[in-house]
């Protein structure tokens, strides 16, 4: 007996490389700015997924909310051994807060059909808020686990799994299906098999069809460029290479539940700090350095 699981997973902007230039004159983050990258404990729940299935059979079935260059983390996906890949597209999600992510990420899950375990990174690096996860599994109606380090046992329809309490660890028993989220310290995701990468490099979604297309012939008209796309997308899924597409009609949600209008948080203000100071100040290792570095913080007003 397998068991099915799903995976969300999300491409993010890499945080670790922040320029000058990250932030719009709105308070706004500039994602061309920086590189899109695998946001990396949604890699650790994918591992922790692809160990189930092949220790004990079934399937892994990725999916992303995003625009369509988010079709690269499920690449990603199929390269390390997932077997399905979706991308969930729709302007209409867009400002889409945790609540209304949660929500769309929710149906989706429904939409997928049966499944065993759902799988969740513990935070995204854009965000830092820890809550699309836990909301999704109440919005689903499961139990949810937290801060997942490993399985220690898996019978039947029963999950045995230790947990990191941050001063320690314990073990929890749950029933499945059972929404996780994995930390970075559960396990070491593995790299890209080569035979996978050669193959699913081709993988694609009817979205980057349409823009290849329009690229290539951009004097096409509508109807044959649709015609163009829907045969290519047929050829694509008779070799099992078609990322899947859906939007907001396809899982059947509620528009009131999603993007800016089913998003409550709001920004209150955005303030921004501009650097001013020319060169640099040169601190001696010692305490007379030390000392010194103290009185121009005070004199400066940054602290005291």
């Amino acid at each position: 007996m397998g068991y099915d699981c799903v995976v969300c997973v999300k491409q993010v902007p890499d945080t670790s490389n922040v320029t000058g230039d990250a932030m719009k004159e709105d308070g706004t983050v500039n994602r061309a700015a920086l590189p899109a990258i695998f946001n990396p404990e949604d890699l650790n729940a994918l591992e922790a997924a692809l160990e189930i299935r092949d220790r004990l059979g079934g399937r892994v079935t990725a999916i992303t909310m995003g625009p369509p260059g988010a079709c690269e983390v499920l690449r990603e996906c199929l390269f390390r051994g997932a077997d399905r890949a979706i991308l969930l597209t729709d302007r209409r999600a867009a400002a889409s807060d945790t609540l209304a992510t949660s929500y769309i990420l929710s149906q989706a899950v429904r939409q997928v059909g049966s499944y065993d375990f759902v799988f969740c990174g513990r935070q995204a690096i854009d965000g830092d808020t820890a809550q699309v996860g836990p909301q999704m599994a109440e919005k689903l109606g499961i139990p949810q686990v937290t801060y997942f380090e490993q399985v220690v046992d898996l019978i039947n329809h029963t999950v045995r799994v230790r947990r990191n309490t941050g001063s320690g660890w314990e073990v929890l028993e749950s029933p499945l299906p059972v929404l996780i989220t994995v930390l970075d310290t559960a396990n070491v995701p593995r790299p890209a098999a080569a035979r996978r990468l050669m193959r699913y490099k081709r993988a694609r979604a009817p979205i980057e069809l349409e823009k290849e297309l329009t690229q290539a012939t951009p004097d096409l008209t509508d109807t044959a460029k649709a015609a163009q796309i829907a045969q290519q997308a047929e050829a694509l899924k008779a070799q099992g290479l078609l990322i899947e597409q859906w939007n907001l009609d396809d899982i059947k949600a509620d528009l009131t539940w999603c993007g800016l209008a089913g998003s409550p948080t709001k920004v209150h203000r955005i303030q921004s700090i501009v650097l001013t100071k020319q060169g640099y100040t040169e601190v001696s290792a010692d305490k007379a350095g030390v000392k010194q570095l103290i009185h121009e913080l005070i004199v400066d007003h940054t602290i005291g």
